[in-house]
C-alpha cells in the first residue's frame, strides 16, 4: 500500500530517532529542565529572533491548543476562529470542555479576514447586552489552514494589528508550520510569525518527531505561569528530555526546513499527477495537503492500492478526498502513484 492519509503515520525521522537512541541510557533531570531541552530552547529563540521567548514542550497538538487557549482566556471569554478552524471542527470539543466557547467567523479559503474580526468585536461591544454574552478574548488561526492554504505576510500583519488594536492576543496553531514556511509563494518567515503572534506553537508531530510541539510565548505579559498551567492540564511530561532532544535534532542543522521542503515538493507532484489525469483539484493548496474531487468508482479502485482520507461525507457520485505528504513520502512512492493514475 501507498500511504497518503496524514503526515504523522510513520515514526520519527531517522536523524531524530538516532538522537533518541544515542542518548537512551543517559540520566537527566525531568520536566524539561535537562540540558537537551535548554539547548533546544536556545536554538528556537535564535531561529525566531526572540531572546527572551518562553518555550515549553508539550506532547500533542490538541493538548497544546487546549492548554494555551485556556490559559489565555478569562472565564467569561471565548476564542474567535474560522468556522473551518481545527479547534472548531477536529478537536472533539476540547476547547469547550475547558469552559470556553469557540466563536466562529466565516472562512475564506480556510482563512479568517481581519475585517471580519474587527466587525465581530465592534458589533459585540455595540450590543448593550454584551455583558450577558461570551466575550471575544483572543483570535485563533492556523498556519497553514485546515485547507492547506497559507496567510500572506500582509494578512498576518493585518490580523495582528486588529488583535492588538482591540487588546486581544493572536494565537497561531503551527502544527504544520514547517510546510507553510516551505510553500511556494510564502513571503513570511519564522521570525515574522514570532513578531506578529503573541503565542504560537511549532509543530513536531506532523514534521518528523515521534511526538511533541514547542509552545512559544513572545508576549511577556501572557502565560506568566506556564509551567503550572501545563501541569494542571496533564501535559507535563516527566521524561521531558525526550521532547527537547527531538527539537534540538530538528533545529540544529536545518532538518525542520528540509522536511518541509521535501514534503511540499512531493505534494505538488501528487497534485500535478491528479490534474494530468483529468481530475479536479478542489483547493489550490501550496502545502503538503492536497484535495481532489473524484468519482466514487475511482476512489474505490484507488483504495485497493492507496490509503487516503475522505474530506467530508461520501457523495452519491463524487467525493472529496485528501492526500497528505511528509518526510516519509519517497520519490518512489509518488512515482508509483503517478503510474497508478496513468
Amino acid at each position: 500500500m501507498l500511504y497518503f492519509d496524514s503526515d504523522y503515520m510513520a515514526g520519527a525521522h531517522p536523524e531524530v530517532l538516532k538522537a533518541l537512541v544515542d542518548t537512551n541510557l543517559e540520566h537527566t533531570v525531568g520536566y524539561g529542565n535537562d540540558q537537551y531541552s535548554e539547548c533546544a530552547r536556545e536554538l528556537l529563540r535564535y531561529a525566531m529572533g526572540v531572546e527572551d521567548a518562553q518555550v515549553m514542550f508539550l506532547v500533542g497538538g490538541t493538548q497544546t491548543n487546549a492548554t494555551a487557549i485556556d490559559g489565555l482566556l478569562r472565564r467569561h471569554e471565548g476564542v474567535l476562529a474560522a468556522d473551518s478552524g481545527h479547534i472548531a471542527v477536529h478537536e472533539s470539543g476540547a476547547i469547550e470542555a475547558s469552559g470556553h466557547k469557540v466563536l466562529t467567523l466565516p472562512q475564506h479559503d480556510g482563512k479568517v479576514a481581519a475585517e471580519d474580526v474587527a466587525s465581530y468585536i465592534h458589533k459585540f461591544y455595540a450590543d448593550q447586552t454584551y455583558q450577558h454574552m461570551v466575550a471575544p478574548g483572543m483570535l485563533y488561526i492556523s498556519q497553514p489552514t485546515e485547507y492547506g492554504t497559507i496567510y500572506s505576510l500582509k494578512e498576518l500583519e493585518s490580523l495582528s494589528k486588529v488583535c492588538h488594536d482591540n487588546h486581544i492576543p493572536l494565537y497561531i496553531d503551527g502544527a504544520r508550520l514547517g510546510y507553510a514556511l516551505a510553500a511556494e509563494g510564502a513571503d513570511f518567515t519564522l521570525r515574522d510569525i514570532a513578531r506578529l503572534a503573541d503565542v504560537f506553537y511549532i509543530g513536531g508531530t506532523k514534521l518528523g518527531t515521534l511526538f511533541g510541539e514547542a509552545l512559544v510565548v513572545t508576549n511577556s505579559e501572557l502565560l506568566t505561569h506556564l509551567f503550572p498551567l501545563v501541569k494542571q492540564h496533564g501535559a507535563l511530561l516527566a521524561k521531558g528530555r525526550l521532547l527537547g532532544l527531538q527539537f534540538e535534532a530538528m533545529f540544529r542543522d536545518g532538518l525542520y526546513e528540509r522536511i518541509g521542503r521535501h514534503a511540499v515538493a512531493m505534494a505538488l507532484r501528487v497534485r500535478e499527477a491528479f490534474r494530468s489525469a483529468g481530475y479536479e483539484v478542489v483547493i489550490e493548496s501550496p502545502t503538503n495537503q492536497q484535495f481532489f474531487r473524484l468519482p466514487n468508482e475511482v476512489i474505490d479502485r484507488l483504495r485497493e492500492r492507496v490509503s487516503f482520507d475522505y474530506w467530508g461525507p461520501r457523495g452519491q457520485k463524487y467525493s472529496v478526498v485528501r492526500f497528505v505528504t511528509s518526510w516519509a513520502t519517497t520519490e518512489e512512492c509518488v512515482a508509483e502513484l503517478e503510474s497508478i493514475l496513468r
